[in-house]
């Protein structure tokens, strides 16, 4: 079987959905491997590197797609790139098929086999499978580094001949993998950090990464079966909103990572808010890429609105992209290995691993949350 790894052509990604490394194993294992020519250099990784662990490097981008039997990419493909694709190709990328069913219906209807990453089950079994958590681990670490570059203050407790500096104070707003790395790197900086979640089942990991938890009280269950945050009702988002309010505008930088898988994000952190912070304090919406926390920030963008600088960086794993690319390469590499035999692909629909990732099968739409989103 050939597998085909293309240079990423969405706008500022500079992953690659397989390193020289993981080519290597897959080779070992049965597999034929091409890469699209310098699909790797933005993340480390040159053509002799790859053609070294066994891979063969195109210049033709159609011919690396055509004659491809799996696909593997880091960004949703575009409809030209589905189109592509011979019939009967798998192809395994990151989708966010909750906000963009389309995409899977475009496979369905050229007859691709389509796997997303961001829906492998989060169990024991898939844990190493899991791109998105590893994907927002290294966001959470890059957009403490990104505020901490904004902020005209360092972030430890200082004493010094000239005067004690005063600690910097970081409030993030989410406790999923991306807040709870953002906490662990900003203590680590010296910063104090306060961490706000709906969930209060999160508690806990917060206190233990020497975080102070902002409990809104609530008798809701805001977690899903998934270990996910629910979509909050508006009585809940009022609470938490008045309750944060003090927090905030008292913060030197304030972090929201707050998602809802298929849902735009909650707005946490209002104009007002905003208005009320300090000159010079920053905000870093980490989900401007799904409607954004923060009212006022702009995807893509670095703006500076009532003093405050607003950084609306939406794929922070890019900005750390050797990395980034290194773990992506794993967790696809595991997956691979989970459901193939001998260098042949073998996906069994009762498998709970497939069956909460592969979307498409033979022309067609087989995910039933797919399902419900395309009628």
């Amino acid at each position: 079987m050939i597998v085909s790894i293309p240079k990423e052509i969405f706008p500022g990604e500079n992953r690659v959905a397989c390193v020289p490394d993981v080519a290597s194993k897959l080779i070992k294992a049965g597999y034929q491997v091409q890469i699209e020519k310098d699909a790797g250099l933005n993340a480390g990784f040159t053509n002799e590197q790859y053609e070294k662990a066994g891979a063969k490097v195109l210049d033709n981008v159609d011919q690396l797609y055509s004659n491809a039997d799996l696909v593997l990419k880091v960004q949703k493909p575009s409809n030209d790139e589905i189109k592509k694709l011979k019939k009967g190709t798998l192809l395994i990328s990151f989708i966010y098929a909750l906000h963009y069913p389309e995409i899977a219906k475009t496979c369905a209807e050229n007859g691709i086999d389509l796997i997303a990453m961001e829906m492998v089950p989060r169990t024991t079994l898939a844990q190493k499978m899991d791109a998105l958590s590893s994907q927002m681990n290294l966001a959470g670490y890059k957009s403490v580094i990104l505020a901490a570059n904004h902020l005209g203050k360092i972030f430890p407790l200082m004493m010094t001949a000239a005067g004690t500096i005063s600690p910097a104070k970081v409030v993030i707003m989410g406790a999923g993998v991306a807040g709870l790395q953002a906490l662990g790197t900003a203590k680590r900086l010296g910063a104090v950090v306060e961490v706000s979640d709906i969930r209060s089942a999160v508690k806990e990991e917060v206190q233990s990464l020497g975080g102070k938890f902002i409990e809104v009280e609530t008798t809701e269950n805001m977690q899903d079966e998934g270990g996910y945050a629910k979509e909050a009702s508006e009585e809940f988002l009022k609470k938490q909103k008045e309750l944060i309010f003090k927090h905030i505008t008292e913060a030197d930088i304030v972090i929201t990572t707050a998602l809802v898988p298929g849902k735009k994000a909650p707005v946490l952190v209002t104009e007002a808010m905003v208005k009320n912070m300090k000159p010079g304090s920053v905000v870093l919406d980490m989900a401007v890429e799904f409607g954004g926390n923060c009212e006022i920030s702009e995807k893509g963008k670095t703006v500076k609105k009532h003093n405050v600088t607003i950084i609306g960086e939406p794929n922070l794993p890019s900005m750390v992209s050797t990395h980034a690319s290194e773990m992506y390469s794993k967790n696809i590499l595991s997956l691979i290995q989970h459901f193939s035999k001998d260098g042949k692909l073998e996906l069994k629909a009762e498998d709970e691993i497939v069956k909460g990732c592969l979307l498409t099968r033979n022309g067609e739409v087989i995910n039933d949350r797919i399902k419900e989103l395309l009628k």
